[in-house]
């Protein structure tokens, strides 16, 4: 099965999102509202904070949806 994923880069990071994956617990939205806006489209703004800010946040996810591309934690 098919598993739909978005990629956001910044900075030679790669942040995956997996739709399917999220719970909508808010954390990243919580945590870095800025970067995160369900409100906006697209959702993730990288451009929008720091990227060592945002590998942090995308850390906290707990369920895994956003995740680090290219072995990055």
């Amino acid at each position: 099965m098919h598993i739909k994923s978005h990629k956001y880069a910044k900075d030679g990071v790669t942040i995956l999102w997996q739709p399917d994956k999220c719970i909508h617990s808010g954390v990243c939205v919580k945590g870095l509202s800025a970067v995160f806006d369900p409100a906006k489209s697209p959702w993730i703004d990288m451009g929008k904070a720091e990227t060592a800010r945002i590998v942090e946040q995308v850390k906290y996810c707990p369920s895994g949806a956003l995740s680090l591309l290219n072995g990055q934690d």
